[in-house]
């Protein structure tokens, strides 16, 4: 094959390429792209060997060849390297987004040495990094001003530029050094400005660094050094800016040549001299310099060709500026419309139309629509359609409208069977339509069963061929051809063969959240018998228990018969059948086989009689860990925590520690402290309480403190009356 290529003004290609198809006499299919076209970003400042991404082609079904991959076109450079096995895509060379910040590139998959292959398209964003600092046309300039002038005069216009794109080439002026706050910078147009009059200054020289950063991350900058000289203004003052006189609208045919004259800018100034002669220049909208403006004439010229449909409005932001020291200017933005010419051919959504259509049937069958598009505006892109003189095309009539071919008589196979016919709409653009005349299809497929059952295992990889249906047709040709498809959601989890019939996985399969999958499949020709298919997933040991609680707190009282229940842990496994049984068993903490657990239910009961006072490590929690464990195989399990108190019963009496005897002088005063008595209870924490067991001697002449035990004397004592008492506590 020989192909040219045309632009849409009508240039052709320098040469034409030739492109040589061999047709192979092989039966092998190809390894298919699970995607045609694959979209990956990677910054421009990514080191070599970085990852870009991965493409994936897979195997036909029962195929054991090995799959490689290889860069087929698109990377002359030599910028990026695939990995034949895997698929992996990464940077060889350094990227450049400001060189080219696009990359499309063919990959191509061949399955072992077969001689076929096939391709997908991998589209490559180079992302801006910010690796250019704004750059000044000169380091240092100088400007010279009238002492006269008044605040607001524009003194000097600093303009720096970023090869970077978006934020990162997007410019911000500023003052780096103002110690007398005498001027100010516009900070998108770098527009230098007095703030106040610098007649009271004696200063004759200003020093300024302008700075210009943009808005990347990190930002990066540049400094320019204006140098503004004051001098005594004798003549003319600049004290005008100019002011436009021209129209912001204009108009430019699409067909334009370079360097037509667009639009002429005029602008007046009423001061004399050089502060009267005006420059124009274009500050922004120019970016792609599709223009260009004679800084003297004001003559607005194209610099490139134009196109409407690619763009059809340009605005020029324009300042006019005077010449006087300091400069004063004014802006304007200026619309450019780009006017359609009728410079683009019809194209059709498709260069060849197949379709069929049954034989016999009454005239004014629809055929086909056929479409074509154009990119001209206006009248320019209105379409007629009609077809082109050719063997059979009285039998058929298209709509000069819409594009729909219908046949003019009732068609006949048997006299003719092909139809090709060509189509154009009423400029220059046409297309080929074969068309075929159908034998009628009186067979419908037919399944070998009407309902399938099996069942599969729930840990089957994804891609598993489960079962493969066949259905017969006795029609011959197109009629006879059956394609399968299946008529109900299957929840992702299925997918057929629309060729072979055979039923795969697509997804991982979970017993625990769907068992089972009734679906109908579709054999269809022209018609669509259907054949029920049920799938029952069976259960693998895929899920471990789990407790409700991740601890759980329990108390006792001591004292209490063996196997006393104390607390019900509960666990749960969504696993059926053995998977799902779970088992419980204490894995530690369980000093002396103190606590046993029922198995089945998850009981914890008492395994002795417990006394808090005789054992030291249940004056404390008691901290099991419990583990409930399924039956499948492999095992699996859980923990939990199990926190059980054993409470103190008030089962000990109070045991009291005489001092002995106690002396105490006979002139002893009421109050005086004798001594103070002790007392013990091997239950936790008790609340003691002291009295005397027989007042009526020693209630007399003592007091006890029922608190703190403390004996002291309640009346006088007389040695001679008595000398010993006994007191009962």
């Amino acid at each position: 094959l020989t192909v040219s290529a045309r632009d849409g003004g009508g240039l052709p290609s320098a040469t034409n390429a030739a492109v040589t198809v061999h047709i192979l006499q092989t039966t092998s299919a190809p390894a298919i792209f699970e995607r045609s076209r694959y979209a990956f970003s990677v910054p421009e400042d990514a080191p070599e060997d970085s990852l870009v991404g991965t493409v994936k082609a897979r195997e036909p079904p029962g195929s054991s060849e090995v799959v490689s991959y290889r860069i087929s076109s698109g990377d002359p450079q030599g910028r990026f390297c695939i990995d034949s096995q895997f698929g992996i895509i990464r940077i060889k060379k350094e990227l450049d987004h400001e060189t080219q910040s696009f990359v499309v590139l063919m990959v191509q998959s061949q399955l072992g040495s077969s001689p076929v292959y096939s391709s997908t398209q991998v589209n490559i964003s180079v992302i801006d990094v910010n690796d250019n600092p704004p750059v000044f046309p000169t380091k240092s300039d100088k400007v010279i001003i009238s002492l006269t002038q008044p605040p607001g005069t524009a003194v000097y216009i600093a303009h720096a530029e970023d090869k970077d794109s978006g934020l990162n080439g997007a410019i911000t002026y500023s003052l780096a050094s103002n110690q007398s706050n005498t001027f100010s910078v516009d900070p998108s147009l770098g527009v230098v400005s007095l703030t106040r009059t610098v007649f009271e200054d004696k200063q004759q020289e200003y020093i300024l660094h302008i700075a210009a950063e943009d808005h990347g991350s990190p930002p990066l900058s540049s400094l320019l050094l204006l140098t503004v000289t004051v001098e005594e203004q004798k003549i003319d003052i600049n004290d005008n800016s100019p002011s436009f006189i021209s129209s912001p609208l204009c108009y430019v045919m699409e067909d334009a040549e370079v360097g037509f004259l667009v639009h002429r800018v005029a602008a007046k100034d009423p001061d004399k001299g050089r502060n009267g002669h005006i420059s124009y220049h274009v500050i922004s909208g120019n970016e792609n310099r599709m223009f260009t403006l004679d800084k003297i004439t004001g003559l607005l010229s194209t610099a490139q060709l134009l196109d409407r449909e690619v763009q059809e409005r340009y605005s020029l932001t324009v300042m006019a500026l005077d010449d006087g020291s300091p400069a004063l200017s004014a802006v304007q933005v200026i619309t450019v419309l780009v006017l359609d010419v009728n410079d683009e051919r019809p194209i059709f959504l498709q260069q060849l139309y197949e379709t069929a259509v049954h034989e016999n049937q009454d005239p004014g069958e629809l055929v086909i629509k056929v479409e074509a598009v154009d990119r001209d505006a206006g009248q320019n892109s209105f379409l007629q359609y009609e077809i082109l003189p050719g063997t059979g095309y009285e039998k058929f009539r298209m709509n000069s409208d819409t594009g729909e071919l219908i046949t003019a008589v009732s068609l006949d196979r048997e006299t003719q069977e092909v139809f090709s016919i060509k189509g154009s709409p009423s400029r220059s653009s046409t297309a080929l339509l074969y068309i075929t005349v159908l034998d009628e299809n009186d067979h419908s497929p037919l399944f070998e069963k009407n309902q399938y059952h099996i069942s599969v295992r729930e840990d089957v990889e994804e891609g598993t061929a489960i079962l493969d249906l066949f259905a017969s047709d006795k029609d011959d040709g197109l009629n006879g051809e059956v394609t399968y498809s299946l008529f109900d959601d299957t929840f992702g989890a299925f997918a057929i063969d629309s060729v072979t019939g055979s039923i795969i996985t697509t997804r991982a399969l979970d017993r625990e959240t769907k068992s089972q999958y009734m679906f109908r499949a579709v054999a269809s020709d022209c018609s669509t018998p259907l054949c029920g298919v049920t799938v029952l997933i069976q259960d693998v040991n895929d899920n471990a228990p789990k407790f409700e609680q991740s601890s759980y707190k329990a108390s006792v009282w001591e004292g209490q018969t063996p196997k006393t229940d104390i607390i019900q842990i509960f666990a749960t496994d969504i696993d059926s059948g053995l998977n799902g049984e779970t088992e419980y068993s204490i894995l530690s903490g369980n000093e002396n086989a103190t606590f046993l657990i029922d198995s089945a239910r998850g009981t914890l009961a008492t395994n002795t009689v417990l006394n808090h006072e005789n054992t030291s490590s249940y004056r404390f929690v008691c901290r099991l860990v419990v583990q409930a464990a399924d039956k499948g195989n492999p095992r699996l399990s859980a923990t939990c925590i199990v926190r059980i108190q054993v409470v103190d019963v008030n089962d000990n009496a109070p045991i009291v520690h005489p001092p002995g005897e106690v002396e105490v002088s006979e002139n002893a005063l009421p109050g005086f402290t004798v001594t103070q008595v002790s007392a013990t209870d091997a239950d936790s924490s008790p609340a003691l309480r002291f009295h005397f067991t027989d007042d009526r001697t020693s209630g007399i002449k003592f007091a006890i403190d029922q608190h703190t035990g403390v004996v002291t004397v309640l009346e006088p004592l007389d040695f001679e009356e008595t000398a010993v008492y006994q007191l009962g506590i």
